[in-house]
């Protein structure tokens, strides 16, 4: 699939949700294996623009947007669905703020502030400082049956904020409902791991994605894979849990994919597999269990780790 290519469907940033909801009505249906390019606001929903705008200022309701939702057609309860992330369009200007209170550092947090970066090619400018690009999406997901909020991470995706979803990545989740009902938003030009302040470079853009579903393969907790790695994604509201849950599952496919006992495969995790952080700052923290491709396939993956 040529990712320069005319989409074949544009979904509008003015079809944003804030609940991850198997009741809403489609924005678009789209058929598996089409380019589909979905504009996003950035995660204030466009309200802030100049410097002098604080966080404390905006409309809280409309945090956190994502375009949607999408049904796509075949997909049903108990697959895994396929996005394939083919390009990341990024606006020319982003937003990072402070917010008193917030972030790994609240404590020592006192002020609101607001900086806007200009983006140039593949740098943004912050302050006196370039900084290459760094392109990803951080609220991506589909329809649960909670009728879980899009600033919320879990099961279905959602604010992972994962730098890993990036151009060339491929997403799996667990579809809950016929069509999935699909949405993304949240983009960043920048974030380190962790986007300990509570932002990122926090921007607008179009992301050009295509879909596949997988029959019965509804991973547990969402999986990345990307050139050389996997991931499994795992968010709770203690830290130390969702480490124990992705080294869990990790094992557990070594174990289930590469014919090894527990202990064995055990031993191969504190070897061959990385815990890495994926943000901090939400009440649920995300994290991610990184395996190596020339290890597992994402078939024997989804498999080991199925719903």
């Amino acid at each position: 699939m040529n990712c320069c290519q005319k989409p074949d469907v544009v979904v509008s940033s003015e079809s944003t949700f804030f609940s991850f909801d198997p009741q809403l009505s489609p924005a678009a249906t789209v058929d598996q294996d089409v380019l589909v390019q979905i504009e996003a606001k950035d995660c204030f929903s466009n309200q802030i623009i100049e410097e002098d705008q604080l966080v404390s200022e905006i409309d809280f309701s409309r945090i956190n947007p994502a375009t949607g939702p999408i049904y796509v057609k075949g997909a049903k309860k108990g697959d895994a669905l396929s996005v394939t992330i083919h390009k990341i369009d990024l606006k020319q200007k982003g937003t990072i703020v402070t917010i008193p209170k917030e972030g790994v550092l609240g404590d020592m947090a006192e002020e609101a502030r607001t900086v806007i970066c200009d983006i140039h090619s593949d740098q943004l400018k912050f302050k006196h400082l370039n900084l290459a690009l760094k392109k990803m999406i951080g609220v991506i997901g589909v329809a649960t049956p909670e009728n879980t909020p899009t600033g919320t991470p879990g099961r279905h995706g959602g604010n992972m904020d994962a730098t890993v979803i990036t151009e060339g990545a491929t997403v799996y989740f667990p579809v809950s409902c016929d069509g999935a009902l699909f949405g993304l938003g949240d983009l960043h030009a920048v974030m380190g791991d962790g986007e300990v302040c509570v932002a990122a470079c926090e921007i607008a853009g179009n992301v050009t994605v295509s879909f596949k579903a997988l029959d019965k393969l509804a991973p547990m907790w969402p999986c990345v894979e990307t050139k050389d790695w996997l991931y499994i994604v795992v968010s709770d509201e203690d830290i130390n849990k969702a480490f124990y849950e992705a080294t869990r599952l990790a094992v557990r496919a070594f174990e289930g994919a590469l014919d090894l006992d527990w202990h064995d495969a055990y031993m191969l995790a504190s070897m061959a597999m990385d815990l890495e952080i994926c943000q901090l700052v939400d009440p649920r923290k995300t994290v991610r269990a990184k395996l190596p491709k020339d290890l597992i396939s994402i078939d024997l993956l989804l498999k080991a780790i199925r719903v």
